[in-house]
């Protein structure tokens, strides 16, 4: 999991970006994780035909190499599907800077490595303005300080302990499990004897 996140920032102001809307339904089909960047934002990126909508910013230059994103309000809203989370790594995207995320895909993305992070409306407003810039502009996103790069301006914003933690060691809820290893062998070592007592009584 990156524990600073450098790149090209894309403006995208659209507010309640659900996660169908990220990964529409069709591309839910697949057993793996795999080949999910083409799903992700398919109906923003591409017309019926299936060719590239110009109007969409991941589609011009230079944010078709965006690694961050500036997005509206509620982003991730919707469906609990991790394959949204998965589809925006696969295309490229380190992290999401908004004002709020839906609950279950924060959790997705902390498991996944995606770092967001969550800044006021005035913050977030000055990114977007800034990102639309026609030679378009590069932000760090500093997980250990919490803090947003841009240029000489340093602005803060809010990240969890236990999701900035999961950034900072790589870890994850398999290996927070097993930081309780011994107290669960130990667990199971006695469940025999409890089930044998239950039989006896």
């Amino acid at each position: 999991m990156p524990k600073t996140v450098h790149g090209l920032a894309a403006a995208l102001p659209l507010a309640n970006v659900d996660t169908d809307v990220i990964m529409p339904k069709r591309f839910l089909i697949t057993i793996t994780r795999e080949g999910l960047a083409e799903g992700t934002f398919a109906d923003l990126r591409f017309h019926e035909d299936n060719t590239p909508r110009t109007d969409f910013v991941l589609n011009t230059h230079p944010w078709h190499e965006a690694r961050i994103l500036v997005v509206g309000d509620n982003f991730g809203c919707g469906s609990s599907r991790e394959h949204a989370v998965w589809g925006l790594v696969q295309l490229g995207v380190q992290g999401i800077i908004g004002t709020s995320f839906a609950g279950i895909f924060y959790d997705n993305a902390r498991k996944n490595g995606l770092a967001l992070a969550m800044v006021s409306p005035e913050v977030r407003d000055r990114l977007m303005h800034a990102a639309s810039h026609e030679d378009g502009v590069n932000y760090t996103i500093d997980i250990e300080n919490r803090v947003i790069r841009m240029g000489e301006a340093k602005l803060p914003f809010e990240m969890d302990d236990a999701t900035q933690t999961a950034h900072l060691e790589g870890r994850d809820d398999t290996l927070n499990s097993l930081e309780f290893a011994d107290a669960i062998r130990k667990y199971e070592s006695g469940l025999g004897e409890r089930q044998r007592v239950r039989v006896i009584q």
